[in-house]
């Protein structure tokens, strides 16, 4: 199988993760509950998503010689949804509150939005 063709998919599925677990929290988030066991680990699934397309991209990019469309705005964004994650969890010092929730939820539809453009500059 191409690798092309994994990355494009592995990049369609951690978008609708990202998504899926943006949804996940404002329902948790509008019925009062703040973080649980299960969405911490989807928060894990979705902090190594991002990192494993990562290392297929730079693999793609520096041994099999497929750059991207655009580059390094590909690469910025890839970065961007690898750092949303543990920015959010640096930021709110790993609370559990309603408040945290909030906030994860929010970072994680940006993480799915930036997804997207990143598959818009891969090419």
């Amino acid at each position: 199988m191409d690798l092309a063709v994994v990355h494009g998919g592995l990049a369609r599925s951690i978008t609708l993760y990202f998504f899926a677990m943006g949804v996940w929290g404002f329902i948790r988030y509008f019925r009062k509950l703040g973080m649980d066991s299960s969405y911490w680990g989807a928060l894990v699934i979705g902090a190594v998503l991002p990192v494993l397309q990562g290392l297929l991209g730079a693999y793609q990019w520096l041994v099999v010689g497929v750059a991207p469309a655009r580059g390094w705005f590909h690469v910025l964004y890839g970065v961007v949804a690898v750092i949303t994650i543990p920015a959010v969890y640096t930021y709110t010092k790993g609370q559990e509150t309603r408040r945290e929730m909030l906030i994860y939820a929010l970072a994680l539809v940006f993480a799915a939005l930036i997804a997207i453009r990143a598959s818009t500059t891969g090419g």
